[in-house]
């Protein structure tokens, strides 16, 4: 009886995996870069993002996701001339009169890598991308960049410790459920001082594999993940902003997913914000910058799902780290 219910868990957290395809976050508005490759050296400096997620906290086996990227511009003109109406000491990028003075990028490049491991029971996956993209002033204040990324995506599953009376089964062969395949994405962002605007693909080659008996072996089997996410900036007074923004995820093998976010920011000191997931969570967040050099983000997820009586919510925490910040900003110019 006990290897049928850990085999009957472990083809949970496969169908549970591979339905979802790709890790969600609370704080896809703090970290755009992990679903859209064109942000990539969107900013004057090199932008350096580690995160966590512990997903359905004391529910064992739960997904747990750990990521690292870093992604910088290139183009002496982007890089060492004073874009963006900035001072030299910094302004705040948060402020009204910011906004009404800021001017488009210069064209430049941009350069990035991404690591992200996502841990659920028995399956792990892992992916690994290098982005690049090219930034193009439209107008004034109005910029578009255009994004491609490629890696690699490798998925394990620990099948050793599962006891069933026919071991020889392919479903549960290292051949079938250990693979390591290419990963292609690209995207496109539309920005500007009040707005942005952005649609991408991730995985665009797919894959399914088949077992030794022609039958679709769903251990190993995804496909096409795309985003379109949006926000916009609304002013208080000089130094507070709202800024509600949105992201709807659709895989090939799901439901379409939509998260609605609201973050309200001082300055560029600190924030505060909610977001709602569909048939899935509510969630806090808060964050805060420390110099130029740090911030710091943290939310906390409500299950409103069937899984809400048997978890403790979700953790998420991202640090991220502003290298070569010349000209001592404190948060990003042009992601929100």
């Amino acid at each position: 009886m006990k290897s049928i219910i850990n085999l009957s868990f472990l083809l949970l957290l496969s169908a549970l995996c591979y339905g979802q395809e790709n890790p969600r976050s609370t704080q896809y508005i703090f970290n755009n870069y992990l679903i859209n490759p064109a942000i990539t050296g969107i900013d004057n400096y090199t932008d350096v993002k580690l995160g966590y997620r512990n997903q359905w906290k004391g529910l064992e086996g739960a997904p747990v996701t750990q990521y690292i990227s870093i992604h910088a511009p290139i183009g002496e003109d982007f890089v060492r001339s004073s874009v963006n109406s900035f001072s030299g000491r910094g302004d705040n990028p948060l402020s009204r009169s910011y906004v009404n003075s800021y001017t488009s990028a210069e064209p430049h490049h941009g350069v990035g890598v991404y690591a992200l491991t996502d841990k659920a029971g028995r399956i792990r996956q892992t992916n690994i991308n290098a982005t690049y993209a090219y930034h193009l002033g439209l107008s004034y204040d109005l910029n578009l960049s255009v994004g491609v990324s490629g890696g690699v995506s490798s998925t394990s599953i620990d099948v050793a410790s599962v006891f069933v009376d026919n071991s020889s089964d392919p479903l549960l062969s290292a051949d079938y459920n250990n693979k390591i395949r290419p990963d292609v994405g690209g995207g496109i962002w539309l920005y500007s001082p009040r707005f942005f605007l952005g649609a991408s693909a991730k995985q665009l080659l797919g894959y399914r594999s088949k077992t030794a008996n022609k039958q679709t072996n769903l251990s190993a089997y995804q496909t096409t993940n795309f985003y379109i996410t949006g926000g916009y900036k609304f002013f208080v007074d000089e130094d507070i902003a709202f800024i509600p923004s949105g992201l709807l995820s659709y895989w090939l093998s799901a439901p379409p997913t939509l998260d609605a976010n609201l973050k309200i920011a001082y300055q560029d000191k600190f924030w505060i914000g909610g977001s709602f997931r569909n048939n899935d969570s509510f969630s806090a967040l808060a964050g805060f910058n420390v110099a130029s050099l740090i911030n710091l983000s943290y939310s906390y997820d409500v299950t409103t799902s069937a899984l809400r009586s048997v978890n403790n919510g979700t953790h998420e925490i991202v640090l991220g780290i502003l290298l070569n910040n010349r000209y001592n900003v404190k948060c990003s110019t042009r992601q929100f």
